[in-house]
């Protein structure tokens, strides 16, 4: 079981990865809307990981991910996008994410990330 932290600008977006990842026996610590919560939030809560939406007001999921990356190396970041939005999923891998998921989520496919991206 690990502990997480779900960033995304969408309410029912951040609403169904809790149903999935509660399902599966994580435990959802924390929700933020956009990237400047979502910094402030990790440092907080101290998640296991984070799945981090890319494109959100007032900061995006990339600059996220760096800030985060700089007060804790060892953070484990999962990025959520829609599709079409391949070569923000390289900036964001590049920033540091461990992985991706792809909108609409797949519960078995958020999990197998989750659990990769924790091994």
């Amino acid at each position: 079981m690990a502990t997480v932290l779900i960033v995304d600008d969408a309410k029912f977006m951040r609403k169904t990865l809790i149903k999935m990842l509660e399902s599966s026996e994580h435990c959802v610590v924390g929700e933020a809307e956009n990237g400047l919560q979502a910094i402030e939030k990790y440092q907080e809560l101290k998640p296991d990981i984070v799945t981090m939406d890319i494109t959100m007001p007032e900061m995006n999921g990339i600059e996220a991910v760096k800030k985060i990356l700089s007060t804790d190396s060892n953070a484990k970041v999962i990025m959520c996008s829609a599709m079409g939005q391949q070569k923000m999923v390289v900036d964001a891998i590049e920033a540091g994410a461990k992985d991706y998921i792809v909108k609409p989520f797949d519960g078995g496919c958020v999990v197998e990330a989750i659990n990769r991206a924790l091994s």
